[in-house]
């Protein structure tokens, strides 16, 4: 595993999140602009809570399930094996995933009052049961994750331009999702074939076994979920569709700008799993700060056009909140940078997942006493959650502190 492959993987999937990027924010302004805003604070309050959905139905296998193909060292056997018992277990937990959204449906009116469209909404996390991602990543493929991302989205962000003209189109949204979905399959599949690898399932009595090795990583997902998915979801029972759709589309621009991290961790996360260089890290961090300041700035100073680019008039008003986010955003890049890159990679799942927790009980106590006290406001959850995030930064870099040992300092 060599470090131009390192750079091959952080390109690749810099593509794709430039591209996750970009499609949002093109979209973003089309449909602020041809829906209501009380059916657009409906579109983002849906997807909010599909983020619970794929977070259960991944249930951590992307990083756990990255490792298991990476050990695996190119045994085919090996890999048919792993991938055919994470597609059952993942479609066991789409099961409970489907059952949970139900329930939420009965007990959430704004959800009740958009049954089909919330129902529809399911069926993009399920399908990504089968693009495999773990797979391509632990084989440092990123290219395939890239160009099946491109098509996927390409296709549905084309189509929603031509077929979505108006709240009488809601319901055609996530059915764009899905028709791109079900193209990404096929590609994928196509892949698969060439490799050689199809799922195997010799091993199913090992189902539960790879459950409760992944749910460490899973539960360390969920408390990370707190800082957004759960946010909006009070979001919608406390504050007005007004308010619900401006937290949409700010939380759209922090997804946007966070995305832009990922590709770094995921990148470099199967080269740390095999060198374990905390030199090669402190490294990757030192160059991209400079560009962190410059994207700071750019967000705090820019705020108010970047708002009345994205959402038009009606949304200039939320400018505000995104200058108040930007603190978290910094935060954000170091405890990503210091979690599974770093932590996960010397086989400190539970110290990493521990972090976690940490920063979701803050979180919840600081949402808690905002609704106890009258003061739960955009701009108060906003502090909250930043809050969370750098008690997630040092905890992650007490550790790192802590265990410093077992890092090399060469690679």
């Amino acid at each position: 595993m060599k470090k131009n492959n390192v750079s091959n993987n952080i390109i690749m999937l810099y593509i794709m999140n430039i591209t996750q990027l970009i499609l949002p924010l093109i979209t973003l302004p089309y449909l602020t602009r041809v829906l209501s805003v009380d059916n657009y604070g409906v579109v983002s309050y849906v997807k909010s809570l599909t983020v619970y959905i794929t977070l259960i139905i991944e249930f951590g296998f992307l990083l756990s399930g990255t490792k298991e193909i990476v050990l695996a060292k190119f045994n085919k056997q090996k890999i048919r094996n792993i991938i055919g018992i994470i597609t059952l277990a993942k479609l066991i937990l789409s099961i409970f995933a489907f059952l949970l959204l139900l329930v939420m449906i009965y007990n959430i009116p704004i959800l009740r009052r958009h049954t089909l469209f919330t129902i529809l909404s399911f069926w993009g996390p399920f399908l990504s049961i089968f693009l495999f991602d773990y797979l391509f990543r632990g084989l440092e493929k990123m290219q395939i994750i890239t160009y099946r991302y491109l098509v996927m989205k390409g296709i549905s962000t084309t189509l929603t331009f031509i077929l979505v003209k108006g709240d009488s189109q809601l319901n055609l949204i996530p059915i764009l999702d899905i028709i791109g979905s079900l193209v990404a399959v096929i590609w994928v599949f196509y892949e698969l074939k060439k490799m050689e690898i199809y799922p195997a399932f010799h091993e199913v009595h090992n189902v539960w076994s790879v459950l409760r090795i992944s749910a460490i990583y899973f539960l360390s997902n969920v408390a990370s979920t707190a800082f957004g998915a759960f946010n909006t979801l009070l979001v919608g029972i406390y504050l007005s569709s007004r308010e619900v759709a401006y937290w949409g589309v700010i939380m759209s621009l922090i997804a946007a700008v966070q995305s832009l991290y990922s590709p770094i961790s995921d990148g470099i996360y199967p080269y740390m799993i095999s060198k374990k260089s905390l030199t090669f890290l402190t490294k990757i961090i030192l160059f991209f700060i400079p560009l962190l300041f410059l994207g700071s700035c750019i967000a705090f100073f820019g705020a108010k056009l970047i708002l009345n680019i994205i959402g038009g008039s009606r949304y200039l008003a939320a400018y505000k909140y995104l200058q108040e986010s930007v603190p978290m955003l910094i935060i954000s890049f170091f405890t990503m940078m210091f979690g599974w890159p770093a932590l996960g990679t010397i086989n400190k799942v539970k110290e990493t997942t521990l972090t976690t927790f940490i920063a979701a009980i803050v979180q919840v106590i600081g949402l808690v006493f905002l609704i106890v006290n009258n003061m739960f406001t955009i701009s108060s959850i906003i502090i909250v959650r930043t809050i969370s995030e750098f008690s997630m930064m040092l905890t992650r870099f007490l550790y790192i502190i802590k265990y410093h040992n077992d890092f090399n300092y060469k690679g």
